[in-house]
């Protein structure tokens, strides 16, 4: 028999069309699906759209950690209409304030070896647990949650040899800034992590789910740790020991390509503002009065993680002019830190202790003040993702959150002069599931005034033509796109009325000229759509009549988002092209654009002005190419119901 890699196991295990060769389409059966309360109403109303009648997936959970402080009835209103349709629909409902939706899924139902499909970009957390989660758009989950396979491109599997030992004062979230530090945010593109090495065993569950949730921010598929006696003893703290299997490579597995880490030469580092790739070590950084500390979300609101940061400021005091925020990231975690007395060394320091949500990671909450500086064990800094549009947001580990917060500075804590904190994990980590709600078919699904509707596009026109109603640069994230801050993140919901607030952080007339152009297209550079996976930002550009975006390069979720919704992904074959078009410029795809990729080109000719042409790389699948000729993933599912 062939020897396989971890990837290859579980993949094989799943798959139902294609073969496991790097950068072939493949379809994949999906155990378990993951949705939360800003994506999720989408899915559940495309759901609804495409006439499925029950959840055919094992399991299927919708969790309101996004919203938690509902700061208006809307949001409020929302949680209803997606706790009515979960249950209804045979799905299970975490109520809010239960916690962050990777926190919890991993705390109660993944499993080594399932395939889960998520709604949100971090669903790559469950490689911790030897598991395959991918991040997607919410029309690729609601089709799972129905019972269809999921289509992926199979990416390339890179292997990652972890070896040695983490030192005094470093942690798990400096190998990941580590990785990003070496490959950028585009280094993991069309690319799944695989983590071998004696190093793996080093390393607890709640540190692997670190590495593997921020592999997202690398532009990878997706990452995967062995299931061992690590992943054993884990998963029997939480009272789900059965739920148990070993898992990893063959010996003689062969890779893609490899990795070298040494955990013994990694030192305590930092992302500087405003990417998560821009990290330098964090003596680098030391002396940086910090004004505002904060620990939680998916990536390092653990039990671990903040009984860390807990041992860090115990017997201290918070320096006068900084704050210092926990929010752990489930219930769970907040009760065991309660049970284990790590709560009373936090308030005794002066740590204000936050609801578990993702909050201030979206600019929910914790909003930090002009001219100020944020340090945060998160996962993203992205220009104005903190709700402040000039923010100023560093990353890093817990420890180094909480030794800058004592001494009010970013602070390398090897300076501290005192030996590092030792955190194990307790025995007993179980608590109750009553804020789970399960199945209940009687339940009647309660649609309020937020619930908007998903438009269906017509088939791809044979011929477009139209403005460049707005160009922009590298890097553009789904928060530029479709901003995640209280206003607009109610609207969520509303496709229509969400629309008005498209890309006005890039250029804030884009939905009126937009809806004037009557079509047209987005210009973009390099890595466009980078970031969560909110498949609004393509949707919203679909409800505004936006024919299609011509980029450098696109973000892998992104992408298929545009594809799903009927909006045109193309990119520039020459970067000169990109240099040479402006706003207002008219451009025009020569011939017949739907029969050119229904004959499967690769590259179609845009004429400029009617004075000059450029290449456009068409790079589509087959499927995507009959999904994009249907105008969009719904229209192509409806038609052949």
């Amino acid at each position: 028999m062939t020897s396989q890699t971890l990837t290859e196991k579980v993949l094989s295990d799943h798959l139902v069309g294609g073969e496991l060769t790097p950068g072939e389409s493949i379809d994949l059966d999906i155990d378990q699906v993951l949705l939360q309360d800003i994506l999720g109403p989408l899915v559940w109303m495309e759901f609804e759209a495409l006439e499925f009648e029950t959840v055919e997936t094992d399991v299927a959970v919708t969790y309101c950690d996004h919203q938690v402080y509902q700061f208006d009835s809307a949001d409020t209103d929302t949680h209803r209409y997606l706790r009515t349709a979960s249950q209804a629909y045979g799905g299970h409902f975490s109520k809010p304030g239960n916690g962050i939706c990777h926190q919890v899924h991993r705390e109660r139902f993944i499993e080594p070896g399932a395939t889960l499909l998520g709604s949100d970009s971090h669903s790559t957390t469950m490689g911790g647990f030897g598991a395959i989660g991918i991040g997607a758009g919410g029309l690729d989950v609601a089709t799972a949650m129905g019972g269809g396979a999921y289509t992926v491109e199979m990416p390339e599997v890179v292997e990652v040899h972890l070896t040695g030992e983490l030192g005094e004062w470093t942690s798990a979230k400096d190998v990941i800034l580590e990785l990003l530090r070496r490959h950028s945010v585009k280094g993991g593109v069309g690319k799944l992590f695989e983590f071998t090495g004696p190093g793996v065993e080093t390393l607890s569950v709640p540190e692997r789910c670190t590495i593997t949730n921020m592999t997202t921010e690398l532009g990878a598929t997706t990452a995967i740790f062995p299931s061992d006696e690590r992943t054993r003893r884990h998963l029997t703290r939480l009272g789900r020991g059965d739920a148990y299997r070993e898992l990893s490579a063959d010996a003689d597995a062969t890779y893609d390509d490899r990795l070298e880490v040494d955990l013994s030469e990694i030192e305590p580092l930092i992302a500087m503002p405003s990417m998560p790739d821009n990290v330098v070590p964090v003596s680098e950084a030391a002396g940086t009065p910090v004004d505002q500390c904060l620990v939680g979300t998916c990536t390092n609101g653990s039990y671990f993680d903040i009984a860390t940061a807990a041992a860090v400021v115990k017997g201290e005091t918070v320096a006068p002019e900084t704050e210092f925020v926990i929010a752990p990231a489930s219930k769970r975690s907040a009760e065991v830190l309660a049970r284990e007395g790590r709560t009373e060394d936090l308030y005794a320091a002066g740590v204000n202790l936050s609801e578990s949500t993702c909050g201030a990671c979206i600019g929910q909450g914790h909003v930090p003040a002009p001219d100020s500086v944020s340090l945060r064990a998160f996962n993203r800094n992205f220009k104005g993702r903190s709700g402040l549009p000039d923010d100023s947001v560093y990353l890093a580990s817990p420890e180094v959150v909480a030794a800058s917060a004592i001494a009010g500075e970013i602070t390398d804590p090897r300076d501290m002069g005192r030996d590092a904190p030792s955190v194990s994990l307790p025995d007993d980590m179980t608590r109750t599931d009553a804020e789970i709600l399960g199945p209940e078919p009687s339940t009647e699904v309660r649609k309020g005034d937020t619930i908007g509707s998903v438009p269906l596009k017509d088939p791809l026109a044979e011929q477009i033509a139209g403005t460049v109603i707005t160009k922009a640069g590298d890097n553009v994230t789904t928060d530029h796109i479709v901003p995640a801050n209280a206003e607009v993140m109610t609207l969520w919901s509303d496709p229509q009325a969400c629309a008005d607030y498209t890309l006005v952080r890039v250029d804030e007339d884009f939905p009126e000229k937009a809806r004037a152009a009557d079509g047209g297209w987005v210009v973009a550079g390099e890595n466009y759509g980078q970031g969560s996976s909110r498949e609004n930002a393509a949707l919203e550009l679909a409800v505004l009549g936006v024919d299609g975006v011509i980029a450098q390069s696109f973000a892998r979720i992104h992408f298929a988002n545009l594809v799903n919704f009927g909006v045109v992904p193309l990119t520039f074959a020459d970067a000169e092209a990109y240099d040479n078009v402006d706003e207002g410029d008219t451009l025009e795809v020569v011939g017949d654009l739907a029969s050119q990729i229904r004959a499967g080109d690769e590259q179609v000719t845009v004429e400029v002005n009617g004075e000059w042409t450029f290449e456009a790389d068409v790079t589509l699948t087959p499927k995507e190419r009959e999904t994009l000729l249907a105008g969009g993933k719904l229209s192509l599912l409806k038609n052949e119901a």
